[in-house]
C-alpha cells in the first residue's frame, strides 16, 4: 500500500457535495498546500437502492479488511465492500454485513482469517473463526481458550486479551451494526464523482495538531466536547465508523492492531470519524474561527514541515 497521499487539484473537488466540503475543511486551515486523508463512507442497508457506479465497484476475486478499503479511499481509490469481499470478520460483525451469532466462517479464505491459516500450520486442515467465535471470545483470547490456531503470530502468541471473560467483556463494548441488516459497505475519495453519493460519516486520518483544530472548530459553534470512546482492536470499523453511524457523535481512535500492520497507517496519524452534519458544522466552526484558532501559528503544522503518511 502506498504511504503518501495524492495531490488532490482543486477542480476534482468541485463536482460534489463531499468534494466541495472537503475543499472547505482544508482551506480552513490557513496552510498552503496542506492535505489530510479522508476516506467517505457510505452504508446502503439490505433493500435500499445501491447505485450502479457503486455497485460495480464491489470487487471480486480478492478480499480486503475495512482498514484497507479506508486507507485505499485516503489514496484516491473507491470500494464496495459487501458479504462476499470482506475480507475481516470482526468488520463484518460491526458493519452488520454478517450476524455476530453465526456459527458457521464466513468463506474459507478471507484476508485476516488466511494469517491464521498460516501461522497455525495446518493448511487445508485449518477451519475459519466463524462470527460468533469472535463474539464468544475465543479468537480474541486464543491462548487462554487452547486455541492457538486463531493466533496471529505464531504459537507463542498471547492473544489480544488475558482470558475468555476479559475478551467477551471487551466485545460486548464493541459497538456494531446489528443484526446484520447491512446490504453494502461504500468507502470513497471526494474526488468519486461517478455518482453523487452523501456520505453517512467521514473518517480523517489526523497528525495530533490537526485534530486540535477539529475539535476547536467544532467546540466554537456548538460548546460541546468531544467525548472519545476506543479499545485496542476494531477501531477502524467500530470506533471510527459504527459509532459515530450509530450514535450520531464525533470519534476518536489512534488506530489498532489491523490498521497498523494490514492497512500500514502511518505513525504519526489518529482516526477520526464524525457523522456527515457534524463534520459539517466542524467546518462552518472552522470558517468561523480562523482568527481564534491560528492553526497556521501551531508548531509543525505547515505542510512543509512534515512528510505525509496516512
Amino acid at each position: 500500500m502506498g504511504t503518501t497521499t495524492p495531490i488532490i487539484e482543486p477542480e476534482a473537488l468541485e463536482a460534489t457535495n463531499a468534494g466541495r466540503a472537503y475543499a472547505r475543511y482544508i482551506a480552513a486551515h490557513n496552510v498552503p498546500g496542506l492535505e489530510i486523508p479522508i476516506a467517505c463512507v457510505k452504508i446502503y442497508p439490505r433493500g435500499a437502492e445501491i447505485p450502479p457506479p457503486v455497485r460495480d465497484l464491489a470487487i471480486g476475486g480478492i478480499t480486503l479488511t475495512s482498514c484497507q478499503a479506508t486507507k485505499q479511499a485516503t489514496l484516491g481509490d473507491a470500494v464496495c465492500l459487501t458479504r462476499e469481499n470482506i475480507g475481516c470478520v470482526a468488520a463484518a460483525i460491526s458493519l452488520g454485513l454478517v450476524d455476530a451469532e453465526q456459527d458457521r466462517p464466513i468463506q474459507d479464505s478471507l484476508v485476516y482469517t488466511d494469517i491464521m491459516r498460516q501461522q497455525s500450520g495446518q493448511g487445508v486442515g485449518f477451519t475459519p473463526p466463524s462470527p460468533r467465535d469472535f463474539q464468544q471470545g475465543l479468537v480474541y483470547a486464543c491462548a487462554a481458550a487452547n486455541r492457538p490456531e486463531f493466533g496471529l503470530f505464531g504459537q507463542e502468541d498471547s492473544g489480544r486479551f488475558k482470558d475468555v471473560p476479559t475478551a467477551r467483556k471487551a466485545v460486548d463494548e464493541m459497538i456494531a451494526i446489528q443484526p446484520g441488516t447491512t446490504e453494502a459497505v461504500f468507502l470513497y475519495s471526494p474526488t468519486f464523482t461517478d455518482c453523487e453519493v452523501e456520505p453517512d460519516v467521514v473518517v480523517l486520518s489526523v497528525r495530533p495538531v490537526e485534530l486540535t483544530r477539529i475539535i476547536q472548530g467544532y467546540w466554537y459553534l456548538t460548546g460541546e466536547r468531544v467525548k472519545a470512546s476506543m479499545g485496542g482492536l476494531r477501531m477502524v470499523n467500530s470506533d471510527l465508523i459504527a459509532r459515530p453511524y450509530l450514535t450520531g457523535e464525533i470519534n476518536v481512535s489512534p488506530y489498532c492492531l489491523g490498521a497498523r500492520l494490514i492497512a500500514e497507517f502511518g505513525p504519526d496519524r489518529m482516526g477520526v470519524g464524525l457523522p456527515w452534519a457534524k463534520f459539517l458544522t466542524m467546518i462552518e466552526g472552522m470558517e468561523a474561527s480562523v482568527t481564534g484558532y491560528p492553526f497556521q501559528a501551531y508548531p509543525g503544522a505547515a505542510a512543509t514541515d512534515r512528510v505525509v503518511a496516512p
